[in-house]
C-alpha cells in the first residue's frame, strides 16, 4: 500500500470518527446541559457554510457563479432546505429524544432508502445483495428499536420517527444536488447549502438566543462539533473520496456509528444490549453489501 493510498483512508477514518465523538457530544449537550437542538443547527450551519465556502475560495473557485444560473440556483435551494436542514435537524433531534448510538446507526439505513427509490425510479428489481441489504436493515431496525421484546418499543416513538427521517433525508441529501456536485466544487455546493439552510433556520432559532448551562465542557463540545465534526470532517472526507474513491471512503465511514455507540457507552453510560448491538451490526453491514455490488 503506497503512502498517498494510506493517507487516503487515514482521513476517511478522521472523517467518521469525528461524525461519531460530535453525536455523542450533541447527546452530552441536549442531555445534560440542556442546549437548544435548532439553535445548535442555525450556529453549525452558519459558521460551517462561511468555513467553506472561504475553504472554495482559497482554491479558486468563482463561490458566486451558482447564482448565475436560475436552474442551479433552485436547485441549491432546494438542496439547502429540504437536504442540508432536513438531514441536520432529524438526526440531531433523533439524538435529543433518544441517544448518538441508536441515532447515528438509524441514520445508516439511509442507502437502504436509496437502493429502493434507485430501484423504483428505474422499474428494475432489486439485486440479491440489495434484497438482502434491505432484509438486514430492516431486521436490525428492528432488534435496535425493540431490544428483541417484540411488544414494546425501547426508544419512544418520536425519537423512531426522527431516526427514520434522519435515514431518508440522508436518503435525499446524497441523491438530490448530483447535477451541481457534477459541475461545481462540493465544499461550494454544500457550503452554500449550509449557509442559506443556516439563515433560513435562523428563523426557527436564531444564533443569538442562547440557552442551557454552559461551563468549559459545553463551549469545547460545541467547538469540537462546529471545527471538528463539520469544517475538518468534511474536508477530510472530500480529501479522502479524490484519494481511494467514493466506494471504500463510504466503507470507512461505517467507523461512524461504531465510535458514536463505543463513547455513549463508555463515556455517557448509555446501556446497550447484546440485540442492539447485533442489530447495529446488520445495520452497518448493509454498506458494506451495496457498495460490493455497486463495485461489481
Amino acid at each position: 500500500m503506497d503512502t498517498k493510498t494510506k493517507k487516503g483512508i487515514l482521513l476517511g477514518i478522521i472523517a467518521a470518527a469525528f461524525w461519531g465523538i460530535s453525536g455523542t457530544l450533541g447527546q452530552f449537550l441536549f442531555q445534560q446541559r440542556g442546549i437548544n437542538v435548532e439553535w445548535l443547527i442555525t450556529l453549525r450551519l452558519l459558521l460551517s457554510g462561511v468555513g467553506l465556502l472561504i475553504l472554495a475560495k482559497s482554491t479558486k473557485n468563482d463561490i458566486l457563479k451558482i447564482w448565475n444560473n436560475r436552474k442551479d440556483a433552485i436547485q441549491l435551494f432546494i438542496f439547502s432546505i429540504i437536504g442540508m436542514v432536513g438531514v441536520q435537524y432529524t438526526y440531531f433531534a433523533a439524538i435529543k429524544h433518544s441517544n448518538a448510538a441508536t441515532a447515528t446507526v438509524l441514520q445508516f439505513a439511509g442507502p437502504i432508502f436509496i437502493a429502493v427509490y434507485l430501484a423504483l425510479k428505474y422499474k428494475k428489481i432489486p439485486k440479491k445483495l440489495e434484497l438482502l441489504a434491505i432484509l438486514l436493515a430492516v431486521a436490525g431496525t428492528f432488534l435496535l428499536v425493540t431490544r428483541g421484546n417484540f411488544n414494546t418499543l425501547s426508544i419512544s416513538g418520536i425519537a423512531l420517527f426522527f431516526g427514520i427521517a434522519s435515514a431518508i433525508t440522508l436518503a435525499i441529501y446524497t441523491l438530490q444536488p448530483k447535477d451541481l456536485l457534477a459541475k461545481y466544487n462540493s465544499a461550494l455546493v454544500v457550503g452554500w447549502g449550509m449557509l442559506i439552510g443556516g439563515i433560513v433556520f435562523s428563523f426557527v432559532k436564531a444564533p443569538w438566543q442562547v440557552e442551557g448551562d454552559w461551563d468549559l465542557k459545553t463551549f469545547l463540545g460545541v467547538a469540537f462539533i462546529i471545527i471538528f465534526g463539520t469544517l475538518i470532517a468534511f474536508y477530510s472526507y472530500l480529501n479522502a473520496v479524490k484519494i481511494i474513491g467514493g466506494q471504500k471512503t463510504s466503507l470507512l465511514a461505517s467507523a461512524e456509528p461504531l465510535v458514536a455507540v463505543i463513547l455513549s457507552v463508555i463515556w455517557l453510560n448509555t446501556p446497550f444490549s447484546v440485540i442492539e448491538w447485533i442489530g447495529s451490526l446488520c445495520i452497518i453491514s448493509t454498506v458494506f453489501l451495496l457498495t460490493k455490488k455497486e463495485t461489481k
